[in-house]
């Protein structure tokens, strides 16, 4: 029940470095397991056989900070989700205590009942009276892992309650948490992260960061090069990559053709930088143009792409003079934030992919593509 060896998010590229975060990860993979149903929903046969053991898991981002914010944006077609409303920046409260990024379909949503009884646990939630009862806000979103391993072999309330107790600064990347059955297209997906520090103008100082789990149904690297869509010379040596040997993009072509159904994108991102609610949201919403970037196609019917947008307010937004009187005086602050969001949410799928191994014979890019890698 162990996953082949995970890589480690790097300090000073991993959503932990916006103090206040911490991410935990509780998976079951079997050596053994296998897809079932030719690898997709609905898109097996009656008669083919069903998949076995165990590849699942949950991911939690625990938030903490002086002034915890948080928000959501939906863009795929098939979302599966929790306390997603509640976020709405109309409604009534601003903040959430984790978030859960969990395998398991809608049945996977139950891993948030752990991690709201283990806050409880610990006194973290809202405070409802005198008497200390507190109500933890616990926001999900589901992928759609279901054929990898046996149909019925799906995150519980004790799964989201170990990921809690495990959050720290360092956590593993690649074939594990939520995305221990992940796919990214035909190959394997994961847990990716990313960070930057922005390091001029109105939003100095600000460090914004993402966690994804990458399940797509789209592709995250280009069967033409064997790289990422967007990556140019810059862009490969950031992500740790380099033009493959071309006699390895045949076999990176052939797998392409294996696609299937396997679906949806989910994550957080993260800053520091104190906003409000309708603020976050455009956070959130600018990340998903970080997944468009990353995967082709995106957002389809069949995903169900969200991305949680949060702030531990630790660091206050001081109003701009440039911006006029009647617009958000954070917005100059904002749009930087923003742009880095896209930015680190991009990376962060490339580096699920990157990072990881095979399961279940789901092909991983670094045993197709080694000469990719630096």
């Amino acid at each position: 029940m162990t996953v082949p060896t995970p890589e480690q998010a790097v300090r000073g590229n991993r959503i932990t470095d916006v103090g206040g975060i911490t991410v935990g990860h509780h998976h079951r993979v079997d050596p053994d397991v296998t897809v079932g149903g030719g690898g997709g929903g609905g898109g097996g046969g009656r008669d083919e056989p069903a998949g076995t053991g165990w590849a699942s898991g949950t991911t939690v981002v625990r938030i903490d900070g002086p002034h915890p914010c948080a928000a959501v944006d939906v863009r795929g077609g098939g979302p599966g989700t929790r306390e997603t409303d509640l976020l709405d920046p109309t409604n009534t409260v601003t903040t959430a205590h984790a978030i859960v990024l969990t395998g398991g379909s809608a049945y996977g949503l139950a891993a948030a009942d752990g991690v709201m009884a283990e806050l409880e646990s610990q006194g973290v939630g809202l405070a409802m009276d005198a008497q200390g009862h507190v109500v933890p806000i616990v926001p999900a979103a589901v992928i759609f892992d279901l054929p990898v391993g046996a149909w019925h072999n799906r995150p519980s309330a004790e799964f989201g309650a170990a990921a809690l107790r495990a959050a720290a600064t360092d956590f593993a990347l690649g074939s594990v948490g939520g995305g221990a059955g992940a796919r990214a297209g035909s190959l394997k997906g994961g847990v990716g992260t990313a960070s930057r520090r922005i390091e001029d103008g109105p939003a100095a100082g600000v460090v914004v960061g993402a966690v994804i789990v990458a399940n797509p149904v789209g592709a995250v690297i280009d069967p033409d090069t064997g790289l990422p869509w967007f990556a140019g010379e810059h862009d490969l040596a950031r992500l740790g990559l380099q033009t493959p040997n071309p006699a390895e993009l045949a076999d990176l072509r052939e797998i392409a053709r294996k696609a299937t159904v396997l679906n949806t994108t989910i994550g957080v991102v993260a800053t520091d930088a104190g906003f409000a609610p309708s603020s976050l949201r455009r956070v959130a919403m600018s990340a998903h143009d970080g997944l468009a970037l990353a995967i082709r196609p995106v957002h389809s019917p069949l995903d169900g792409d969200t991305i949680f947008a949060v702030s531990t307010g630790s660091r206050m937004v001081e109003p701009t003079p440039q911006i006029p009187a009647g617009m958000y005086p954070d917005t100059a602050v904002l749009a930087q934030v923003c742009a880095v969001a896209t930015e680190v949410t991009r990376d962060a799928v490339v580096s699920a992919v990157i990072a990881a191994h095979p399961i279940a014979g789901i092909p991983a890019y670094r045993h197709v593509m080694p000469s990719a890698l630096r």
